[in-house]
């Protein structure tokens, strides 16, 4: 009987076998549905959200081509150029003047007065914005002294050491020179203490006058020079 019992278990134990072997052998030969069957590149895994896509890398040519072509773009540069316009309307400035654009952010200035005839404008950001704007700081500029006819900013208010952004403006700017800044409509004692910022510039009284474009609108006060002191051309923005 015990005989007869070990046979039946090594038959169903042989069977178990062949069925697994069998088994294997379909598994080998034949690959399964749900496999990959096409080979994937490894992906790096992404550090930030910012890396979970793939971005498209375009030429600074065709970037800067769509950037100067929106509304946007062309509606500041426009506002800019009534504003330079103004400034030639003064004979404040030339097409023949050397100009420094400091804190230019993407450029705008820049391509304002290149548009009007300036040739020769540098524009300076912490965060360079080729061909237009180069990148350097403000505070500490790579220029020589009065090196420029002009220099102009529309962020004084915003630099993080006001007075040694204005000291670097007139280090730059020549003897007979102008520092032209854009500010906000601003009080009396406001205006007085951003003056107070130039030291060897004076701010002369003068007459106001209003430039505007729909997008940007300029204040402007005519301001005058003492003896052989730097001019300061300062207006008021209304944006």
């Amino acid at each position: 009987m015990e005989k007869h019992i070990e046979d039946i278990l090594r038959k169903i134990s042989f069977g178990a076998i062949t069925v697994a072997t069998f088994t294997l052998l379909m598994m080998i030969l034949q690959t399964p549905e749900t496999c990959i069957i096409e080979k994937t590149p490894m992906v790096k895994f992404p550090k930030s959200s910012c890396d979970s896509s793939h971005r498209q890398h375009l030429p600074i040519e065709k970037k800067n081509q769509r950037l100067w072509s929106t509304k946007s773009w062309n509606q500041q540069v426009h506002a800019h150029m009534l504003h330079f316009q103004q400034l030639q309307g003064l004979s404040l400035l030339f097409n023949h003047s050397k100009v420094l654009c400091i804190s230019a952010g993407a450029g705008h200035e820049v391509m304002a007065l290149n548009k009007i005839g300036v040739a020769d404008v540098t524009g300076v950001e912490l965060m360079d914005s080729l061909p237009l704007v180069s990148r350097a700081d403000p505070h500490n500029l790579p220029f020589f002294d009065e090196v420029f006819d002009v220099a102009f900013t529309a962020h004084l208010t915003e630099a993080l050491f006001p007075s040694r952004f204005a000291d670097e403006m007139e280090r730059t700017v020549k003897n007979d020179g102008l520092c032209v800044v854009l500010v906000e409509q601003c009080g009396a004692q406001e205006l007085k203490e951003i003056v107070g910022l130039f030291r060897k510039s004076s701010l002369g009284d003068g007459e106001k006058e209003n430039v505007g474009s729909g997008v940007l609108e300029f204040d402007i006060l005519h301001l005058s020079s003492i003896q052989t002191r730097k001019h300061m051309h300062l207006q008021d923005k209304k944006m």
